[in-house]
């Protein structure tokens, strides 16, 4: 054992200088599984990864069912799969022990690996149908590990939803019917920066940490020291932390054991539900969660009540990621009364298994908001609240908004999408369909009285449907001609809408600004939705119509996409009224044939929203010119 821990040694986490609410989110998880895992979300080189690495090496021993691939729990039958519920009623059941480990999810992870399929060897070797175990049956009652989590395709982030919706796994492919328990801790870090979670996949997380970086000189010279020292000799830096480690090893064992006997007031239930419902978090998760975290930061402290400072800490972990439905409603407003003042007959409240450190508690009621000292609903909306409404095309009247299409397409031997059949290889043959290439040779050798055995021509290959990545690029017209009649209000809240669509349809998002003397990229292409927010509030009007500089500046926006998204669909949303006056090389109409031609070409699509003044304007526009290049349709707005 000493052995192979010297040839794995990885960074304590007790050596981890500061980040405590998110090493007191880790531990919380650790005692109480139930509470729903951890997101971590912060700037690169913030030490995410490495906290959670460093959890494994804390993680207790679990009983499980000995052979089982899928780790059952040999003392409750309502979370054991179909073979290991037969043995138990014929009272079989052997019990063997293992550390819970961390499972990591790559980026780059397939359906058939995430789930599990079927098992070729045993298929050709003995004509059965088995199950070869996936990802979720290694993660079953440890802990799932997602870095970039925000970067993982929707198919993969919907049966990770199901499964843990459920806790069960159920695969039903290629003549296979398997069910297994699927109960795991999910952890998953992401950079905001490179775009949101989806609101289903957010809920997941029963506690969310901002992780920045220190501004401290004194610990940011101390993470320095002892990263080198790590690096010169990790076994002796390992050695050096072991005490500590094993303090907090025995703090998380003693908390398992206790933290179901933890009590909680009747009063501080009735404060957490009140503030929950002052704030107009519209889930009943987030009460349960701020309870159970509560209990578990307690029973860390080898207490069996929970007082107030316990759920300020809860609160500060359970709640931010909650307060907002979408990227796009302002935050709710604080909540109004005060807390109650409880007896507070246990004391020692902030200690933590860290020796104070154990989390980042203090502050008003209600907690932070996760980071900067700020509170509860402080931040202000970064748009404009009374923009004019507008309806985008196809959006119905009196409707939510339009329904986002994502794109999709069918590629045959790919690695990643849904498989929806299969077709015969025209050349080198990969990601085999393997029930139809066993059929295939089945059909063929069997028929003739031969042993079975699968030859090139038996071969078929997988089609699958895969999203395609799509950028909207919005070209905002704010010349002078568009502060006329509100008409730059109008744009802005059509370019909101647009936000909310892209957002909903997990589309890249581009704003292009175009006034004056040329056209600006305001915000690049992102999934950061907020950008576009609150870059509108800061768009200023006047000048001249510089038109043919908005599309020639799509136009390099498109390649450059494409470029690193092979397969990308590029829409450019065209808002303007048309009154182009600034030439890019010789004069305006020319310029902007030229560049409808080259967009055309391109495969860039175009949507034009008019702000011409619905006819009645009888000044001569460019729009109906580019619309007739470019096949596109134009709204009146």
């Amino acid at each position: 054992m000493e052995e192979a821990r010297e040839r794995r040694v990885v960074y304590p986490f007790a050596a981890i200088v500061g980040q405590e609410k998110a090493k007191l989110a880790l531990l919380a998880v650790s005692v109480n599984p139930a509470i729903g895992g951890v997101l971590l979300a912060g700037d690169k080189g913030t030490g995410k990864s490495t906290m959670v690495r460093a959890l494994a090496d804390l993680l207790p021993e679990i009983e499980v069912v000995e052979g089982c691939p899928f780790g059952c729990n040999p003392h409750n039958p309502a979370e054991m799969c179909d073979e290991c519920y037969l043995k138990w009623k014929r009272g079989e059941i052997k019990v063997a022990k293992r550390k819970m480990r961390v499972i990591d999810l790559p980026l780059s992870i397939t359906v058939d690996r995430l789930v599990g399929t079927l098992d070729i060897k045993r298929a050709l070797a003995e004509g059965i149908r088995a199950l070869q175990p996936g990802l979720l049956a290694e993660a079953n009652r440890n802990i799932l590990y997602i870095d970039e989590v925000n970067l993982l395709d929707d198919y993969i982030i919907d049966v990770l939803l199901d499964a843990a919706a459920m806790g069960w796994n159920i695969v039903e492919r290629e003549g296979i019917s398997v069910k297994h328990p699927a109960r795991f801790i999910l952890i998953g870090s992401m950079n905001p920066e490179e775009g949101e979670l989806r609101p289903q996949l957010l809920d997941r997380f029963g506690l969310y940490v901002k992780v920045e970086a220190s501004m401290n000189p004194e610990e940011r010279i101390e993470i320095i020291r002892r990263v080198e020292e790590f690096n010169r000799d990790p076994t002796a830096f390992y050695r050096k932390w072991e005490p500590e480690q094993n303090r907090l090893r025995e703090a998380i064992s003693r908390a398992r054991q206790i933290v179901n006997d933890v009590q909680i007031d009747e009063d501080l239930m009735k404060f957490i539900v009140k503030t929950i419902t002052d704030l107009k978090i519209r889930s009943h998760r987030a009460e349960i969660t701020v309870v159970r975290t509560a209990k578990a930061i307690a029973a860390l402290d080898g207490r069996l009540k929970v007082n107030l400072d316990d759920v300020k800490k809860a609160m500060e972990l359970a709640l931010p990621h909650r307060l907002k439905a979408t990227p796009f409603e302002p935050p709710p407003p604080p909540p109004a009364s005060p807390p109650p003042s409880p007896q507070q007959n246990d004391g020692g409240g902030d200690r933590g298994p860290q020796g104070g450190g154990g989390g980042q508690g203090g502050g008003e009621a209600g907690g932070g908001r996760g980071g900067g000292g700020k509170q509860f609903g402080e931040e202000k909306p970064p748009y404009e609240p009374r923009e004019t409404p507008v309806r985008l095309r196809g959006e119905e009247e009196g409707g939510g908004g339009r329904r986002a299409r994502r794109a999709y397409e069918l590629k045959i031997g790919g690695s990643h999408g849904v498989v929806t059949t299969y077709a015969i290889p025209r050349g080198e043959a990969v990601d085999i369909h393997i029930t139809a290439t066993l059929t295939a040779a089945a059909l063929r050798r069997l028929g003739a009285g031969l042993p079975l055995a699968v030859d090139n021509e038996d071969l078929r290959i997988n089609v699958r449907r895969a999203r395609v990545p799509v950028l909207r690029v919005v070209l905002l017209d704010s010349s002078g001609s568009m502060a006329a009649l509100r008409r730059i209000a109008v744009a802005k809240g059509l370019v909101r809408k647009l936000a909310e669509s892209s957002y909903r349809g997990r589309e890249y998002i581009s704003l292009i600004v175009f006034r004056g003397g040329g056209a600006q990229v305001v915000v690049p292409p992102v999934r950061k939705y907020e950008e576009i927010l609150a870059a509108l509030s800061a768009v200023p009007t006047g000048g001249r119509t510089p038109l043919p500089h908005a599309l020639e500046t799509l136009y390099r926006i498109a390649k450059s996409f494409r470029a690193k998204y092979r397969d990308a669909k590029v829409v450019g949303v065209l808002i303007t009224d048309g009154k182009a006056n600034v030439p890019l090389y010789r004069n305006v109409r020319e310029d902007l044939e030229r560049l409808s031609h080259l967009l055309k070409k391109a495969g860039v699509e175009l949507e034009i929203y008019a702000t011409r003044g619905r006819g009645f304007d009888p000044a001569p526009t460019y729009i109906d010119l580019i619309a007739s290049i470019t096949s596109a349709k134009v709204v009146e707005v």
